[in-house]
Order: structure tokens, then C-alpha cells, then sequence
């Protein structure tokens, strides 16, 4: 009896330690870093529109380059802050554009054409064009919500940062941290972006029905 009965706790002190290692190997898998960005990069969905001007742009044309998309709508107070009230995108574009970073604006506004978007540019001074997404296939593929919603694309044509402009969604910030000049910074240092996703704030999108 004293045999078994040993056997028994020894049998029993195994399936403790078991089943001891087995929640460590749970807990250890759970904490495991994320992928790395490489491994789960989102492709920017490709795309031909044409700007204000007449002229076509299709994206994978500046494959090797890096590509910062804006969404405007200029009847949005969130937009125009940034265009009138301030000059946050046309700063940053001129500051990045001998760096070698194309900017687009894309208008996905239903009723915005050509002329429109030709007159918002010309009221902004912008140093570059205004895409018509009338139909709004381009934003609907980009997942974008809001005016300014804005998409930084590497030179891989991967999605290295989506989301809002900055940190300052009311516009009354004394020290503002800019996520796409943050992103820009990163990337052209050969560094990862250390904030890829942000939550965009501004107007909806007012679609196409």
C-alpha cells in the first residue's frame, strides 16, 4: 500500500508541475512581441485619378518614393484651420518635397469637381494638386473617414502611417506633436514609424450615394 500510495503522490506532484508549465508557456506565448513591420505591412491600394489641372497620377508611378495622401474637403471648418487659419500642409509638404516626398490631396466630397478643387488650390497657394475621388472608390479603399484624414505610403508602397495630422484636434495646443512629420522623420532615417495608426479627427466624409 505504501508503494502506491507513492507512486500515487509522485504521479500527482508531476501533473501539478505539468500543468505548472503549461500556464508559464501560455503566459510567455500571450506577451510575444508583434510582428515585425515588414512581416504585416498593408499594401496601399493602387490608383488613377486626375487632378485640378487635367494631369493623371496613378500611384504606383512613385513606387521608390515616399507618398503622403491628404484628404480635403475645403467647406470643412478642420481643413480649412489647417489651410487658412494655419498653413500646417503646405508648410510640411514644401519642408518635405527636397526630401523627395510627393504630396497628394485627394478630394472624395460627392459634390466637388475639377473647378472646385482648382479653386481651393489657387485660394491656398498649393504646391500640389488636388485629386478628384468624386465617386469616393479611392477613400472607400483606403478606409478613410474624415477631412483631413491622412495616409503616409514608403517607398515600398506599404501604409507606414494612417490617421489624423497631429495631436491637436481643437486647435488650441501650445506644443502640438505632428504624427505625419513624425512618421516622415522615421522613415527617413531608416527607422520604423513608432506610431503607425491614430484615430483621425475632423468632418465625415460626405460620400457618394
Amino acid at each position: 500500500m505504501n508503494t502506491i500510495l507513492k507512486i500515487g503522490l509522485v504521479s500527482f506532484g508531476a501533473a501539478i508541475l505539468l500543468s505548472g508549465c503549461g500556464r508559464r508557456e501560455s503566459a510567455a506565448y500571450a506577451q510575444q512581441p508583434n510582428k515585425p513591420a515588414e512581416e504585416s505591412a498593408q499594401k496601399a491600394p493602387d490608383f488613377t485619378l486626375t487632378d485640378h489641372a487635367g494631369k493623371t497620377h496613378t500611384l504606383a508611378d512613385y513606387r521608390g518614393k515616399y507618398v503622403v495622401l491628404e484628404w480635403v474637403n475645403p467647406e470643412c471648418p478642420f481643413v480649412m484651420r489647417h489651410h487658412e487659419t494655419k498653413s500646417t500642409m503646405v508648410d510640411l509638404a514644401k519642408a518635405y518635397a527636397d526630401k523627395g516626398v510627393v504630396w497628394l490631396a485627394i478630394n472624395s466630397t460627392s459634390h466637388f469637381d475639377h473647378a472646385k478643387n482648382k479653386a481651393a488650390a489657387e485660394k491656398w497657394s498649393l504646391p500640389y494638386p488636388i485629386l478628384n475621388d468624386q465617386d469616393g472608390k479611392v477613400g472607400k479603399a483606403y478606409g478613410v473617414t474624415r477631412t483631413p484624414d491622412m495616409v503616409v505610403i514608403d517607398k515600398s508602397g506599404n501604409i507606414a502611417y494612417q490617421g489624423a495630422i497631429d495631436d491637436d484636434p481643437r486647435g488650441n495646443k501650445d506644443d502640438v506633436k505632428n504624427y505625419v512629420k513624425q512618421a516622415l522623420d522615421e522613415l527617413l532615417a531608416g527607422k520604423p514609424v513608432s506610431v503607425p495608426k491614430t484615430d483621425p479627427y475632423g468632418c465625415t466624409i460626405k460620400w457618394a450615394k
